[in-house]
């Protein structure tokens, strides 16, 4: 049975509804084909290579105002939205990564702004955004690191989870929640210093006008950050088999492997977007400890940091 939120939280929520040196030409990794396929319902065969790379680079093939949203992703989502700030619910996996994501991306952001990454408030100043904040588990301690944060999801129940949370703690009460899309904001012509990104690319539909998106949402020479989970096999047994239906770490159905994307693919269709990735990093799990870790392995779950560029026109 899954907790669900302690009765002062759940009378607020009712409370406030009523009123990352630039790789190029990286060859395409062939998606690989195995008999695990038999052990996982969810996980349909992947596309043949040839409508991949085809999805990666055919010219005029959509633009940043489309949408990649899927709404059974977003229906899978608002499910679960009472269940994000239960550490042992089902996101607990994401409670106890999450002090090593913020490492890396305090790490990295430090160094792409020339910041102290010692100081109490390292990111104050900076426009951050996180794409895809779920209930705000990122964006809060964004914030407590001085940011000025803005989170944005397409599930409006984990939105309104994110806003009466974070309205409990003045540190984080400035962050600015909406239930709505990247490419929505990129119509509104919205900019970030840095723009993050989470384990959601795997949800969209369109993950090179999703990238393309992201990049609009980023300044010139602004950083983006983005984690997602590698198609390969082990990947397949970890994330999908293992946490989903062996140990139920995860609720079922979270992931699909034809929409997983290989570290070559991310780097192919953020530099199609302008964004140059310089650094790539993977992060671990240690049973015996119980903890993540940033690893050389990018086998499994990875990240992506990479700079905005723009050509400055000749004169």
């Amino acid at each position: 049975m899954l907790r669900r939120l302690p009765p002062c939280l759940r009378r607020a929520l009712l409370a406030s509804s009523s009123t990352p040196a630039p790789r190029r030409g990286v060859r395409i990794q062939e998606p690989v084909r195995s008999p695990l396929w038999r052990l996982c319902s969810s996980a349909p065969p992947p596309p043949p290579p040839s409508t991949r790379k085809d999805a990666l680079h055919t010219p005029g093939r959509g633009s940043a105002a489309s949408s990649s949203l899927n709404p059974a992703e977003v229906a899978h989502f608002n499910s679960f939205a009472e269940t994000w700030w239960d550490t042992e619910g089902p996101f607990k996996p994401l409670h106890v990564m999450n002090p090593t994501r913020l490492s890396f991306i305090r790490s990295i952001l430090c160094k792409h702004f020339r910041r102290d990454p010692n100081s109490s408030k390292p990111l104050e100043g900076l426009k951050v955004i996180d794409v895809g904040c779920a209930a705000g588990i990122l964006s809060e301690p964004l914030a407590r690191m001085g940011a000025t944060v803005t989170g944005i999801d397409a599930a409006d129940e984990c939105i309104k989870i994110a806003r009466v949370h974070a309205a409990s703690d003045p540190l984080t009460a400035s962050i600015e929640y909406f239930c709505t899309t990247a490419e929505d904001l990129v119509k509104e012509n919205k900019q970030f210093d840095a723009v993050i990104c989470l384990e959601v690319i795997e949800h969209v539909d369109n993950p090179s006008e999703f990238c393309e998106s992201l990049s609009a949402l980023t300044v010139p020479n602004g950083a983006t950050v983005i984690s997602t989970i590698n198609r390969s096999i082990r990947a397949f047994a970890t994330m999908i088999v293992a946490l989903e239906y062996i140990f139920h770490w995860i609720p079922k159905g979270t992931h699909h492997w034809s929409k997983l994307v290989t570290p070559d693919e991310l780097v192919l269709m953020l530099e199609k977007a302008s964004v140059y990735v310089q650094e790539m990093a993977g992060i671990g799990y240690n049973p015996w400890r119980g903890n993540f870790s940033m690893s050389d392995d990018t086998s499994v779950n990875y990240f992506a940091y990479g700079i905005k560029k723009v050509e400055t026109p000749q004169a």
